[in-house]
């Protein structure tokens, strides 16, 4: 199949005469021989295009009324099948992201019922699916951009994400609107391949609830006119969600009366280059809302986050990647006659010492509730808390390629008000296909 370079050439401003003209550097040819066929005068070339101009109207003129006129060979023309790169150059076309990621584990726990407080933990001995996510993304139009995470599980199919992003608002504002995760600390608007260990902190699962913190509503964000970077945002949503506000109204469906209904967040990140290898991002949130016990009654949550990552970008060829990230989050909730209050946390570090290659050790803790007198007290999300709760996690993570990760992780679960430790053993499997876009810093 022949394929002419003539419409790219001119796709990239190249004009005719450029395109046939040697490099300055190619060897001088041979003139050609005596006997070649004389080249076509102008006059002659004047006939030939007439002559295709009117076998093309000919053709058009006898075509069936309602056909319309064939597509332009020339990128970007609005020929049927729009390829970027290849026949679109538009720059706003609206070209549509898919991409499919499975993530399976094989697991062991020596408790009968594990602790694991995520969604997409491995649960129980044997094979778990923790979820197969259909992401898709594109840019609608000059103004605003979808987003959007299906997730099939064993049990059904859930819409996890689905919002809109402007692009163009003025004074660095951007609104989202949609079902989302809400963006307090670091770990809650991220899914599972991005994780650095196979289940998501215990302080997500207790605090906010298995799918994490999200839910219907709009959040909007200002990046400062700072030297350094720093981004301002607040966002309303839903409260109720058993899996997803668990702090504040959880499985009650309790209508919207004012305001006072909806859980509001509040964050402020900040971005330091402290030098060429090695930057640093600290953020502050907040969220607050009603709760079930009383009327009312709210709950509040603060949390503080730290992230630092050396990179050495200054030296050529090396690919060590290390990384420090940590999350703090107290709560504080109003019952009937009460106000409790509880700290969690977790530490991380994570060293990429190949390309292939990584492992990482975290550590976790979490208090049991107390009462406003500081004395300890019945939680009644969680009445068997009654003792504090460390858990000790250590893996070792492998890369065949970017879009496959192997990753066998090892535990130590130690809550109190058990009469023994837990200990678990984990091997996943994640296989990403289609689009891959980059994770957020």
């Amino acid at each position: 199949m022949a394929v002419s370079l003539s419409p790219f050439l001119f796709a990239s401003g190249a004009s005719a005469q450029d395109a046939a003209a040697p490099p300055a550097d190619a060897p001088v040819q041979a003139p050609p021989p005596e006997d070649a066929a004389p080249a076509l005068t102008p006059e002659e070339l004047e006939e030939i295009e007439k002559a295709l101009g009117s076998d093309a109207a000919a053709a058009q003129q006898s075509a069936p009324t309602g056909t319309a006129a064939p597509p332009s060979s020339l990128p970007g023309s609005g020929s049927a099948l729009s390829i970027p790169g290849v026949n679109n150059t538009n720059p706003n076309a609206n070209f549509l992201d898919l991409s499919f990621i499975l993530d399976v584990a094989a697991a062991a726990f020596t408790d009968k019922e594990p602790l694991q407080s995520g969604a997409h933990d491995p649960t129980r001995n044997g094979f778990n699916l923790q979820q197969l996510e259909l992401s898709i993304g594109s840019v609608v139009d000059p103004y605003f951009r979808f987003d959007g995470n299906i997730v099939f599980s064993q049990f059904g199919v859930e819409i996890e994400e689905a919002y809109g992003t402007t692009l163009a608002l003025p004074y660095n504002l951007q609104v989202r609107a949609g079902q989302f995760l809400t963006r307090f600390g670091r770990i809650n608007p991220t899914h599972p391949h991005s994780w650095d260990f196979v289940d998501q902190p215990f302080a997500v699962g207790r605090i906010f609830g298995a799918e994490g913190n999200r839910g219907l509503g709009a959040e909007v964000s200002w990046l400062a006119p700072l030297p350094w970077y720093v981004e301002v945002l607040g966002s309303v949503t839903d409260a109720t969600g058993e899996a997803t506000a668990r702090s504040f109204l959880g499985a009650q469906s309790e209508r919207v009366q004012s305001p006072l209904d909806l859980q509001a967040t509040g964050a402020v990140k900040q971005f330091f280059p402290l030098s060429d290898d090695v930057s640093l991002m600290w953020g502050l949130s907040t969220a607050t809302g009603p709760n079930p016990t009383g009327h009312r009654n709210r709950s509040d949550v603060f949390g503080t986050d730290l992230y630092l990552r050396y990179r050495p970008i200054t030296q050529a060829y090396n690919t060590t990647l290390v990384t420090l990230q940590a999350e703090a989050y107290y709560r504080r909730r109003q019952v009937p006659g009460d106000v409790l209050t509880d700290f969690n946390t977790y530490a991380q570090a994570a060293w990429r010492f190949s390309p292939r290659w990584a492992t990482a050790l975290r550590y976790e803790l979490g208090t049991a509730a107390r009462g406003e007198g500081g004395e300890r007290v019945t939680d009644p999300l969680d009445p068997e808390w009654t003792e504090s709760r460390n858990r000790v996690s250590a893996n070792v993570t492998f890369w065949p390629t970017e879009f496959s990760r192997l990753r066998l992780q090892a535990a130590r679960d130690d809550a109190r008000w058990r009469d023994e430790a837990g200990y678990s053993l984990m091997l996943a499997l994640e296989l990403v296909t289609g689009a891959h876009g980059a994770h957020a810093f």
